[in-house]
């Protein structure tokens, strides 16, 4: 009857082990998307675009007051990217 207690008081040792398991295996798993966009994003392509909008951003960035803004560069990059990844991200899901 003691040991009964003891395991209703501190709980079973079995369920704490699990529960850590649990814990890593989630810190374990990595999302394939953002895998693929950062592979995708060191393409010839998608290095091209990106430079066109820091380009944009250091020269919107350098003037006090301007109408410009670098949403065409921010839809190109993400653009090629997105297009690079949508080939090659399919293939790896089961």
């Amino acid at each position: 009857m003691v040991f009964e207690e003891k395991m209703i008081m501190n709980g079973e040792p079995e369920d704490e082990e699990e529960e850590e398991e649990e814990e890593e295996e989630e810190e374990d798993m990595v999302d394939p998307l953002e895998t693929m966009r950062l592979k995708c994003a060191e393409t010839e392509h998608c290095v091209h675009t990106q430079e066109r909008l820091e380009d944009c951003e250091t020269r919107v960035g350098s003037r006090s007051s301007t109408a410009e803004d670098c949403t065409e560069e921010l839809f190109d990059f993400l653009h090629a990217r997105d297009h690079c990844v949508s080939h090659k991200l399919f293939h790896s899901v089961k």
